[in-house]
């Protein structure tokens, strides 16, 4: 949310349901006078009809074992097109998650990102990565860049200069793509990259999983995702292997309950039996300490000089920050490079394998994700990797939602904003207007024995549309607090980030904060049609962003600080970024709470180690919110004129 929306976030919106969706990707201020970006207007591409033959009629594969510059060999599949009366491109995509199916007779279903690039030819590769499934070598989580040694950029340039050098019928040109870890991957072959890479698009990117992808957010950690993720993909193996972990057994449905049983994180450990050496490594570094800090990609994203298309997704709960900081450092770093950003409406890889139409009961008024495939994202390789066509996209192409529409822009943020605060109000109200009353606070009582559900479905994974999730399972608790606007008179746009600064106190000596923006839909709000889950969108309250900041962490992430109990303390909580319109009669809401679990560990509300709090560490404890005219409390928008 940024976690949330990530969350954004993440994901980030996003396991066993971040491996289930990328083993199946893998298939397939002041204001500012500036002009308003132009609209684009939806058009929607109907999806090519699959083609009469097989993928085995049209390709021939190859399982070969590539050596890296170290002697270990990264086991590789190549889809060659069967089709020699032209030179081919080569598309490669590394990921942790499998490059299935196995055997030299077992062929995919879809080859490529999407149907059009089987029909287009390409020279499909994918390679499991070091010390992943086939391949050999040692698993290191996001092994670090650094120059000189062996790592996913060296990998990645060995992988290339063997492929161009090997490879029958290839016209000398490599394009890379990757969702999620692929998406990392990605990001890693970029840095000192090899001459012949000559287009990238990483998608959903993580790029720091202590600020904000994946497993952690606002020094808070990812619980459920984290565990979820570890227990099916980080644990320690004895040989390559071509089968997959399997599924941890949770003995019940109810993630709740099981993250509830299992207490601090570091209990884990005993699940585990340290057969998952990431957790052990996350447990001894609590803080944004040098394991995390040398793992931040886009202090390394320089000298980047081929074309990349970065895409980002509005609801994605594991790696929402990630490609908005990737957008960043390529931009600031290397400024005349081709660099387009492309963000639409789905949860974490949605735009890889859905339509885009809608998300949960949301609805987008065209197939969002099919238009990417077919207008942007083929046609972006086509052109570089195959000089066929022409590729005239925005720097920026970002789908608003809540005006289901397309923009063009210049940048993100966007010019053409001004500022809006929307401060905590008495009787549970939003003003434009800062407080002048000289006292004004609410306050609640935190209880980790009760906490906050992040989710009102039973489930032991994250899943992916609590992103949009209604949030009426939460604001009715006697433990969230909520204000909203009064109905909107017309159509209001925010384009940019959002933050929440809150004045807060706590008789603890940690605590943590939650704050969603949601957009309440009026009472008169018709139901879909079809409705099979029998939703009722009238007063349905749309997660719009949302994000957590443990307190002991305000100042800085390195070197953690306690809390001084009732002392009122400023705190900032950024939220990531949107580009929504809140229709007019729609009212703009702000939840806030101190607990979101399973996703987030529980805060036990005392200054201690929370990866290994002891069960009377656990506290309640009574959170303030205040909204005084020295201490106010507020959400900072940017609106689109």
């Amino acid at each position: 949310m940024t976690r949330m929306t990530r969350m954004i976030g993440m994901n980030g919106m996003i396991g066993l349901r971040h491996a289930a969706s990328l083993l199946a990707l893998a298939l397939l201020g002041c204001e500012d006078p500036s002009p308003s970006p132009s609209a684009l207007p939806v058009t929607t591409t109907p999806t090519p009809e699959p083609a009469s033959a097989t993928m085995k009629d049209r390709y021939t594969k190859s399982e070969v074992r590539i050596p890296m510059r170290d002697g270990v060999e990264l086991f590789t599949i190549i889809y060659a097109p069967k089709d020699t009366s032209q030179p081919h491109p080569i598309l490669l995509t590394r990921t942790a998650y499998g490059i299935g199916p196995y055997g030299p007779d077992e062929f995919r279903e879809l080859i490529g990102p999407s149907p059009g690039f089987a029909d287009a030819g390409y020279i499909v590769v994918y390679q499991d990565t070091r010390g992943k499934f086939e391949s050999g070598g040692e698993f290191v989580h996001h092994r670090p860049y650094v120059a000189g040694e062996i790592n996913e950029s060296s990998d990645t340039y060995d992988t290339i200069d063997w492929l161009v050098q090997n490879v029958p019928n290839n016209n000398g040109r490599v394009g890379q793509w990757g969702i999620s870890w692929a998406g990392w991957e990605v990001s890693m072959g970029m840095i000192d990259a090899h001459p012949a890479l000559a287009a990238s698009s990483p998608q959903s990117p993580p790029q720091d999983q202590f600020l904000g992808d994946d497993h952690h957010s606002g020094g808070a950690f990812q619980l459920q995702y984290a565990f979820s993720w570890m227990a099916k993909h980080a644990r320690a193996r004895a040989a390559p292997s071509s089968q997959p972990d399997a599924a941890f057994d949770y003995g019940t449905p109810d993630g709740y309950e099981f993250f509830m049983r299992l207490g601090a994180a570091a209990n884990a450990s005993e699940l585990f039996a340290d057969e998952v050496p990431t957790w052990t490594d996350y447990m001894n570094h609590g803080t944004y300490d040098d394991y995390w800090q040398s793992r931040n990609v886009p202090k390394d994203l320089h000298g980047i000089a081929h074309p990349v298309l970065l895409v980002a997704t509005w609801f994605d709960a594991q790696d929402f920050w990630g490609p908005f900081r990737m957008h960043e450092a390529l931009v600031a770093n290397n400024p005349d490079n081709a660099t387009y950003f492309v963000i639409g409406p789905w949860l974490h890889g949605g735009h890889a394998r859905t339509s885009g139409d809608r998300l949960g009961h949301i609805e987008f008024g065209s197939n969002t994700a099919e238009y990417y495939r077919e207008q942007v994202e083929l046609p972006f390789f086509d052109y570089y990797l195959r000089d066929v066509g022409t590729f005239e996209q925005p720097k920026v192409l970002a789908f608003e939602t809540g005006g289901n529409q397309w923009r063009s822009l210049d940048q993100w943020p966007p010019t053409g904003t001004k500022p809006l605060e929307l401060y905590l109000a008495a009787d549970a109200s939003l003003s434009r207007d800062a407080p002048r009353e000289p006292e004004g606070f609410d306050e609640y009582r935190s209880d980790p024995a009760r906490p906050v559900p992040s989710t009102a479905a039973i489930q032991t994974s994250e899943g992916h549309e609590f992103m949009v999730e209604d949030q009426r399972f939460a604001w009715t608790r006697p433990d969230v607090l909520h204000y909203q606007s009064a109905p909107l008179p017309e159509d209001l746009t925010i384009a940019g980030p959002i933050v929440a600064t809150l004045h807060v106190s706590t008789t603890g000596s940690d605590a943590d904060f939650v704050v969603k923006l949601i957009d309440v839909y009026p009472g008169d709000a018709p139901d879909p049609e079809p409705n099979p889950s029998g939703v009722k969108m009238g007063g349905f309250q749309m997660l719009l962003a949302a994000d957590i900041l443990r307190t002991k962490f305000r100042s800085s992430f390195t070197t953690p600080e306690p809390m001084v109990p009732g002392q009122v303390t400023r705190i900032e909580i950024p939220l990531g970024d949107k580009l929504h319109t809140f229709a007019k009669g729609h009212r703009i809401m702000v939840q806030i709470q101190s607990s979101w679990f399973p996703m987030f560990d529980r805060n036990p509300q005392t200054f201690v180690d929370v990866y290994r709090a002891k069960p009377g560490d656990y506290r309640a404890a009574t959170q303030r919110v205040f909204r005084s005219g020295e201490a106010a409390s507020f959400v900072s928008l940017r609106v689109l004129e």
